[in-house]
């Protein structure tokens, strides 16, 4: 599985951005489509995901501001982030954690980073 992040880019403080992130391969079982973020010197972290089943998870510090969303027939998912603020600039990270076939175990995939940065 490839996957291919898109959007990103430079925000004033308020403002919005849309990430869209595209899966190629093969996507099935119960699996989850999201994003991580990282700034420079800090462990790469969860900002939302989406599971297959619909369920979604966020960090606390997006809730209310950012939505995950994912269109499973375009295996994409997206990131709708509003509300942005300058401690949301890092680089966001695309993220499928997708199982094996007929095995009881999944592998996590990551997408090339997109940089996000938010001015004051």
């Amino acid at each position: 599985v490839q996957l291919q992040a898109y959007g990103g880019g430079l925000v004033q403080a308020g403002g919005s951005l849309r990430l869209s992130c595209a899966a190629f391969g093969r996507i099935f079982g119960r699996n989850t489509l999201g994003w991580y973020r990282q700034v420079p010197g800090k462990e790469r972290e969860l900002v939302a995901a989406m599971v297959s089943d619909g369920t979604t998870n966020y960090a606390d510090s997006v809730k209310g501001r950012f939505t995950v969303s994912r269109d499973n027939a375009k295996s994409t998912v997206y990131l709708q982030m509003n509300s942005l603020k300058p401690e949301d600039t890092a680089v966001y990270y695309c993220y499928a954690n997708i199982p094996v076939l007929f095995r009881n175990y999944a592998i996590d995939y990551w997408g090339q980073g997109t940089q996000v940065t938010v001015s004051s």
